[in-house]
């Protein structure tokens, strides 16, 4: 059964993945400003967190097999309607409904998986589901990038529609129910209060957001970047993979040892570092090689953070609150690609530096998960 949920994550991350290289392009070619555009990537991730609240709670009280089956369902009707959309704002819906109806995914896999795993083991766990975002990373924008240059851009929705539709059928058919509460009352924002105050999880969660600061603006800055080295969508998708190769190097060669010698806050703050040099890079210089380097220390960046930051959510909740601990967790990814790409928009038109302001981010947050470590050890 882990086995099929690291395939489910693959292509839960993949409908994100495959429309980075291409959403900023379409979201312009129905003639949205730059602006737009940036509230156009972002309002998935902002709905997306909503999603993710109200979903960590349903996925204590229904069970986890229960709200992955009707997310992945929900999500399969609502990319039918993005090859329909005439201008930005009717893609803004679609993004819209897309973010709530996906919310419920992640939280709901990631708790599943963490049910299954135990203590000793988790670490290596974690680096699974990172390797199956790895491949999402690598094969997402390199297809996306394709399609949309070959074909095109409504051809990519249709293509992680019929995916999802398969999905939505193995889950149903395959995987078994590994936790289902027996509590039926409402739905009480109380219950999260213990979790938000729990250091670790605050820790973990602030990293969440950095990272997707720094990939909200990877989706909507670098495709403007290729835009200026004058090459197509599949260089952009070329640059998005060269991260999730780097990263799965990482999670599936020796090199994972690391997730073992070395403690999980002290590698997101490494992470976050590098995240913050790769940004500066691509600051600095519109060129394929820089963009590229730049794309290679991301890639170690994210090795480092994204297990550290699930094992420590996974140590930090228990079974009956895990579902809820993932939804806030995945609630700071979402709001870190709302707060990513919606800046990276304002600041492309204002002062055209978006990846500067993403690497301050980078710098303020690892230092901020410094001085929480250090008060959570003493």
């Amino acid at each position: 059964m882990s086995r099929l949920m690291y395939i489910i994550i693959v292509i839960a991350f993949l409908d994100t993945f495959i429309q980075l290289p291409i959403i900023t392009p379409y979201s312009l070619s129905l003639g949205a400003s730059y602006t737009l555009s940036g509230a156009i990537v972002a309002v998935y991730s902002f709905t997306n967190m909503i999603g993710n609240i109200l979903g960590g709670h349903w996925i204590d009280r229904f069970g986890r097999k229960k709200m992955l089956f009707t997310g992945m369902v929900a999500v399969f009707i609502i990319l039918l309607f993005y090859p329909l959309a005439n201008n930005g704002w009717q893609l803004f819906v679609a993004r819209f409904l897309h973010g709530l109806a996906g919310g419920i995914l992640i939280p709901a896999a990631f708790a599943y998986i963490s049910d299954q795993s135990v203590g000793a083991t988790r670490g290596k766990t974690m680096a699974y589901t990172g390797a199956s975002i790895g491949i999402a990373a690598i094969v997402g924008p390199a297809i996306g990038g394709i399609l949309a240059a070959r074909a095109s851009i409504e051809s990519v929705f249709l293509f992680v529609a019929a995916l999802f539709f398969i999905s939505s059928i193995i889950v149903y058919i395959f995987i078994k129910e590994t936790f289902v509460s027996t509590e039926r009352g409402k739905f009480n924002f109380r219950e999260f209060i213990p979790l938000v105050k729990h250091p670790l999880i605050l820790l973990a969660s602030f990293a969440a957001f950095a990272l997707m600061v720094s990939n909200g603006t990877l989706a909507f800055a670098l495709p403007l970047n290729v835009e200026v080295m004058d090459r197509s969508t599949e260089t952009t998708g070329m640059l998005l993979s060269t991260f999730g190769i780097m990263a799965l190097i990482i999670f599936l060669t020796p090199l994972n040892r690391i997730y073992d010698r070395f403690k999980a806050n002290h590698l997101i703050i490494a992470g976050l570092s590098f995240i913050g040099i790769g940004m500066i890079i691509l600051s600095l210089k519109a060129s394929f090689i820089s963009n590229f380097i730049a794309m290679v220390i991301y890639g170690t960046g994210f090795a480092f953070i994204f297990p550290s930051m699930n094992k420590i959510i996974a140590e930090a909740s228990s079974k009956v609150d895990r579902g809820k601990a993932y939804g806030i967790f995945y609630a700071f990814f979402s709001l870190g690609v709302v707060a990513g790409s919606s800046f990276a928009g304002l600041f492309a038109d204002i002062l055209g530096l978006p990846f500067l302001m993403s690497a301050v981010v980078m710098f303020s947050t690892a230092f901020l998960i410094f001085v929480i470590s250090k008060k959570a050890s003493n």
